[in-house]
């Protein structure tokens, strides 16, 4: 009896579906089994962090450089060779004695005078330095206005006192009038005539002293003709006597100070008796006048004009 062929047709499949099956199997018992990964260990718990670190300490503060002498002329030539030209005592010191440090770290470094000059009065003006030493650097460069004593009179005492004992038009002046350049002494006869046409600077500082013009003194030896030039008409009259005060000059008369007259008796004593001395008191009376010593003028003198009459008072 013949198979239908349908049912031949699924025997067939079924067939091949066990095969594949059974492949399947043989398969999977030839591969070997496969260990079982191994369970992660559990990962070690985390250190606890370090403590903090301490703070670094500070960074030791850099040692300043000092400056020298040659490191300032590097930048600053003029003032060493100022101070070579005429620094005066400024000659002594270097530059770190006045100026301390270096800006920015120095805020100022430029010195007030009265740090080093003290002790004497000219060095308590206060911020007048800069008037009359205008180059710290040339300390004795020395220039100033035409109005300036207050400054001048803190070292030159004698010369002020002098002029307010003696006063004269030089007392009202500055003392830069005339000494309008630091240590400058004037000729007088810049300013002033001279008493003759041949007098020069030499013959005015033998009787006159420039701050007390009028206090005039004068030394044994000023020739006469000296006085001449201002005193010509007693000069003159001595010049032509016939007497002995002739021969004598007249310092030897008028000593050492202007306008001193001797008297008679300082050379000549007490020549006559006392009857005569109280009948005429003066010497002149009898020998005229010590230049024109016993010559009497022939013609008498004229009187003197009557004094005016007042205006009578009104009741």
């Amino acid at each position: 009896m013949k198979t239908p062929k349908l049912v031949r047709l699924a025997i067939g499949l079924t067939m091949a579906t066990a095969l594949m099956v059974g492949t399947a199997f043989q398969a999977m018992a030839a591969e070997p089994a496969k260990a079982a990964a191994p369970a992660k260990a559990a990962a070690p718990a985390k250190a606890a962090a370090p403590a903090a670190a301490p703070a670094k300490a500070a960074a030791p503060a850099k040692a300043k450089v000092a400056l020298t002498n040659d490191d300032c002329v590097k930048c600053h030539a003029t003032p060493p060779a100022d101070i070579e030209a005429a620094g005066g005592w400024h000659k002594k010191v270097g530059c770190n004695n006045c100026h301390e440090g270096h800006r920015p770290s120095s805020k100022n470094n430029i010195p007030n005078c009265n740090q080093c000059h003290e002790g004497k009065p000219h060095y308590t003006l206060k911020n007048q330095c800069g008037n009359c030493h205008k180059n710290p650097h040339r300390p004795k460069d020395i220039s100033f206005a035409s109005n300036v004593t207050d400054p001048c009179v803190t070292c030159h005492t004698q010369q002020i006192t002098q002029l307010k004992e003696f006063k004269s038009k030089h007392s009202a002046l500055y003392c830069s009038t005339c000494h309008n350049v630091h240590g400058r002494i004037p000729q007088c006869v810049q300013c002033h005539k001279p008493h003759a046409p041949t007098m020069v600077q030499a013959d005015c500082a033998k009787c006159h002293k420039a701050h007390q013009p009028k206090n005039v003194k004068y030394a044994s030896t000023v020739p006469s003709k000296d006085c001449a030039a201002c005193h010509k008409k007693a000069f003159d009259l001595l010049t032509a006597s016939t007497s002995k005060h002739k021969s004598l000059a007249c310092v030897y008369c008028h000593q050492e100070k202007h306008k001193m007259v001797p008297k008679c008796q300082d050379c000549h004593g007490v020549p006559h008796p006392a009857g005569m001395l109280a009948k005429f008191p003066k010497c002149g009376d009898c020998h005229s006048i010590a230049h024109d010593l016993n010559h009497w003028s022939t013609q008498a003198p004229a009187a003197k004009p009557a004094a005016p009459a007042k205006p009578a008072k009104k009741k």
